[in-house]
């Protein structure tokens, strides 16, 4: 029996989970397209949302892969004191739902929670992602990702292994 394309998103969202937990950092960055856009908007001071990673103030904003890269040649190289020691963290993904597909591209929109412990600590994040998959040979490869992380109110930088 084939597997549905649903079927296929899910394991693919739990592989990219799975290579952050066990700190496989080329092949996560493998997960994503060059021109990625990769986006964590901030809360604004009337609870919503910024729009536009250009004007307004987001968490995270990298128009394509290079940030992620530089970010990954960091916490490899420990020349990032954000993230040295890097946490032990358990990545959780559910309600996987596929918004629309044209067959080469997938809207996708899931809820992620990611348990983090660092110096005898550990911290919960949790939101949802909107992606935008695009179906290659090799499989899927993230081509736009959006993360509303819900629980802004913390008392340390946010890092990539986080979310």
């Amino acid at each position: 029996m084939k597997p549905t394309l649903q079927h296929e998103i899910e394991q693919f969202l739990f592989r990219e989970a799975r290579l952050q937990d066990d700190r496989h950092w080329d092949d996560w960055l493998a997960c994503y397209h060059p021109q990625v856009e990769y986006w964590m908007p901030a809360w604004g001071d009337d609870d919503c949302l910024t729009t536009d990673p250009q004007r307004e103030l987001s968490l995270i904003y990298y128009p394509n892969r290079d940030g992620l890269e530089d970010r990954v040649y960091r916490i490899k190289t420990e020349r990032s004191a954000a993230s040295t020691p890097e946490p032990r963290t358990t990545h959780q993904v559910s309600n996987v739902e596929l918004l629309s597909s044209n067959g080469e591209q997938h809207e996708v929109r899931y809820n992620w929670s990611t348990l983090s412990h660092r110096y005898k600590k550990t911290d919960l994040f949790f939101g949802h992602s909107l992606c935008t998959l695009m179906s290659g040979d090799n499989g899927f490869v993230i081509r736009r990702k959006k993360i509303q992380l819900n629980n802004d109110y913390i008392n340390h930088v946010v890092d990539i292994y986080h979310l």
